[in-house]
């Protein structure tokens, strides 16, 4: 009998398992906990979690679903300062890491948000002119969390980031700010534009960030209060962001690239503000 066999030279060789499938496939799984990390899915789990007083940072709901029970959960949470996502139920089969979301699913906060006040009266209890870092739409977790980082180490009193369209405190936020979550006041807003007209109004200056600035940096007054705004990774600061500023400023830029990753930008703008403020 003529019997072809695994291994042999004339069968079927069974392919070989290298190394680095393993490898791959732990990559995988690693990423796939980061992504589900702080996400809590489910009706009874989310009515628990506000029930706790939890901090929920935005929550995914299937969009058409007439559900009362599940439109009521989803008032009950934007009425606790979530925002509220609707997209297909396809959408949260693909997010859900149990397979019974039950039509919605929530992102926890890593950390409880402040108010814009609150970072006021952080500056006055220290005796010091505000120092604020406002992000304007910005998407990628790792640029926020690098921005409170810095924002930790050189002084500031407080991070400001819009409610819609910017990525709030998640669990990747945290790490990437290597434990300044915990102790960097963050304020969230509805919008930008008022809580930039409200800051002026209390004696705070806003410094727009732009390559087409009216006036380097290093000619800023960064000794008054002050509000530095950094645009988001794609477009930059919203027109009507900038139109709100006070004043626009530039990073000088001596290379070929012309621009530089927000979390770098905001850096720059901080420690320029701490260079002017020792004096």
């Amino acid at each position: 009998m003529n019997e072809k066999r695994y291994g042999s030279k004339d069968g079927n060789r069974r392919p070989e398992r290298r190394p680095e499938h393993r490898a791959d496939r732990f990559a995988d799984r690693t990423q796939q906990v980061e992504e589900v990390e702080g996400q809590i899915e489910g009706r009874n789990a989310l009515t628990e979690a506000l029930r706790a007083g939890r901090t929920i940072d935005k929550v995914f709901v299937a969009e058409g679903d007439t559900d009362r029970s599940l439109q009521r959960l989803a008032a009950q949470a934007k009425e606790a300062g979530a925002v509220i996502v609707p997209v297909d139920r396809r959408k949260l089969d693909q997010m859900s890491a149990t397979r019974s979301h039950q039509g919605i699913i929530a992102l926890v906060a890593a950390h409880d948000y402040f108010t814009v006040d609150d970072i006021l009266e952080e500056a006055a209890s220290r005796g010091e002119n505000a120092l604020i870092v406002i992000c304007d739409e910005l998407s990628d977790p790792h640029n926020l969390g690098a921005i409170m980082r810095t924002a930790e180490c050189a002084g500031a009193h407080g991070v400001i980031i819009p409610k819609r369209r910017s990525v709030g405190l998640t669990a990747t936020v945290a790490k990437a700010s290597a434990g300044a979550v915990e102790y960097m006041k963050v304020a969230r807003v509805t919008n930008i534009n008022t809580c930039l007209s409200e800051l002026k109004e209390k004696g705070v200056w806003v410094f727009g960030t732009a390559a087409e600035g009216s006036i380097p940096m290093y000619k800023a007054d960064l000794t008054g209060p002050a509000a530095i705004v950094i645009g988001n990774e794609g477009d930059g600061m919203s027109q009507l962001v900038r139109k709100n500023c006070d004043v626009m400023v530039h990073i000088p830029m001596k290379g070929r690239i012309s621009s530089l990753n927000a979390s770098n930008a905001a850096s720059i703008l901080l420690y320029e503000a701490v260079r002017q403020r020792l004096g």
